[in-house]
């Protein structure tokens, strides 16, 4: 959606839609499904700039990241931000640091604000890192790779990675040495 800010200064702008959003723009590969998206939310003008404010509701589907097992969860976030357009001579002078205060802040070229970027971001932003089906998720089996939520399988647990046999074996080694010198 595009928002003409100029008009903003006179009266403020509302919305409410519902967005179709495909987890593939994300990038996040956890992501399994994205519901449609509600985002609804406000722009008034905040001299110099703008003040968003804005709420989404949906809900997405990932992977356990213990277990594999698909979660829905259900989804809401507010959003608010600072707008401020930008004059052709800062953005074109290279390099700028970045401060703490500019975290809530987005600056736009011109008097259009695209609101796809925001919604996209924070969509990103609410996946979770490390999605757990529940707390106490126990993974899968590395060597059948029975779910061990659901079946309790017999294999023995793997001794270890045979590449670090030999760390293993200098690690035995000084420790002998120390107990040898004290």
């Amino acid at each position: 959606m595009r928002i003409h800010l100029d008009q903003v200064r006179e009266e403020p702008f509302s919305w409410d839609e519902t967005q179709s959003v495909s987890p593939e723009n994300l990038d996040r590969p956890e992501l399994l499904a994205l519901s449609p998206v509600r985002w609804r939310g406000q722009v008034v003008f905040a001299d110099p700039g703008y003040f968003l404010t804005g709420r989404l509701s949906y809900e997405q589907t990932q992977a356990c990241n213990r277990c594999l097992t698909p979660i829905v969860e259900s989804t809401e976030a507010e959003v608010e931000l600072m707008i401020e357009v930008a004059h052709r001579r800062h953005l074109s002078g290279g390099e700028l640091e970045l401060q703490e205060k500019d975290l809530g802040l987005v600056m736009v070229e011109g008097e259009i604000l695209e609101t796809d970027p925001i919604l996209i971001e924070q969509l990103q932003l609410n996946v979770p890192m490390k999605p757990l089906c529940r707390h106490d998720c126990k993974g899968l089996c590395p060597v059948c790779g029975a779910d061990r939520n659901v079946t309790a399988c017999s294999c023995a647990e793997p001794t270890g990675d045979a590449r670090w046999a030999v760390l293993a074996a200098v690690k035995s080694r000084l420790g002998e040495k120390r107990d040898e010198t004290s």
